[in-house]
């Protein structure tokens, strides 16, 4: 009998229990662009995997010969329990969970574990990219059953060398976990692209899940209210639904839309370079929910438009504390401060200034190299 060849590459074991769309599954896929070439990988997910078609909705490239995929579920049942974790909480905590265990089973197998998907117990230190804090364990971890899954320790979790996706949250990470996290701030995939600001059309996008949490309907009485100070602005919302837990909220939102559908239009499910050209062709964005980061934020910036966020979170970091202008705290200084920007056309060509600057924070350039370099000093015994 002929021994297989073991891969003279270092093998790493990657958990990220599912994919259905967000922030953190761009940073999971990117990571994956990070060290495909470098190392063996194998990930552990519980998701269906389409590689064409994250491909194209993430700018990757990466497929099954690049990457080895380590599914909780048999082929037959991956469908079903994609639609599981997109409407059931309870199947996803049980997903992510069981997914932990899965990797914690084979971790041995591995020169490093990595989890893309926050602060994990991953059977023996490794590294952690930390989206935002307690996601896995939840907030009272002796209290959650499903932590009994995956035999999941707060000490395992603080072993690891974490990362964390802004200032915001590494200080977050420190007071919850008492543990400090390098920032490496999360892939923007979108390009840069110019059009003279006069041709754009006078609209604002609020993008994001159409879900109670990011507060579409809160953008819109606060535009409603902007128009009714005499500024003639349309407002695009953009965005994937929330599964079923969320469809009285969407019916909800579905009722203001309508209300209000001479200015308002819902664009649901765009492909990502529809996405693009709409955020180029438009001149503001607007993003009501305070982020740990705020990844479609950051696509807004990195698009040339004028973006307006709360004065509290990640977003801070995106637009930039100094731009104090485009910060707000609640609904009455959001109007005061849109309808300042939009009336005066000097202030405009100076926040399109400042915000030239914040576009070189988010380059997957960037994100790749120091992917690669965290991981590097790692298998160094630099971390």
């Amino acid at each position: 009998m002929v021994e297989a060849k073991k891969s003279p590459l270092k093998s790493i074991g990657i958990y990220h229990p599912y994919f259905l769309g967000g922030g953190a599954e761009t940073v999971a896929l990117w990571i994956l662009e990070a060290l495909k070439d470098q190392y063996d990988i194998t990930l552990f997910t519980s998701s269906d995997l389409n590689w064409e078609k994250l491909n194209l909705m993430y700018g990757t490239s990466l497929d099954k010969d690049a990457i080895k995929v380590r599914s909780l579920f048999p082929g037959i049942f991956l469908k079903p329990a994609n639609f599981l974790l997109a409407n059931l909480k309870q199947f996803k905590q049980f997903a992510t969970h069981q997914t932990l265990a899965e990797l914690k089973k084979y971790n041995q197998d591995y020169d490093l574990v990595f989890s893309t998907y926050n602060g994990a117990d991953l059977g023996k230190p490794g590294i952690q990219y930390i989206h935002w804090i307690q996601v896995i364990e939840g907030s009272k971890p002796d209290k959650n059953y499903y932590n009994r899954l995956s035999n999941f320790s707060l000490d395992n979790l603080k072993k690891n060398h974490s990362l964390a996706n802004s200032r915001v949250v590494a200080d977050c990470v420190k007071q919850t976990y008492g543990i400090n996290s390098s920032v490496i701030y999360p892939p923007v995939v979108i390009q840069s692209f110019e059009i003279p600001w006069l041709s754009k059309e006078n609209a604002f996008v609020c993008s994001g899940r159409l879900v109670e949490a990011k507060q579409p309907h809160r953008v819109i009485k606060i535009l409603k209210a902007v128009r009714e100070r005499g500024a003639d602005v349309k407002l695009y919302i953009t965005g994937g639904g929330g599964g079923s837990y969320q469809n009285k909220y969407k019916r909800f939102l579905d009722k203001i839309v309508a209300e209000n559908s001479d200015w308002v239009k819902v664009l649901e499910n765009l492909p990502y370079t529809d996405y693009c050209q709409l955020l180029y062709r438009c001149k503001y964005g607007i993003h009501f929910k305070q982020e740990p980061f705020g990844i479609s934020v950051a696509e807004m910036v990195k698009a040339g438009m004028i973006v307006l966020g709360r004065a509290q979170g990640g977003q801070v970091e995106i637009i930039g504390a100094h731009n104090q202008e485009l910060l707000f705290n609640n609904d009455v200084e959001a109007i005061e401060k849109i309808v300042r920007v939009l009336s005066d056309e000097t202030k405009q060509q100076q926040l399109l200034q400042s915000l030239e600057t914040q576009k070189h924070l988010f380059s997957t350039q960037k994100f790749i190299r120091e992917i690669q370099e965290v991981v590097a000093e790692y298998f160094q015994g630099k971390l």
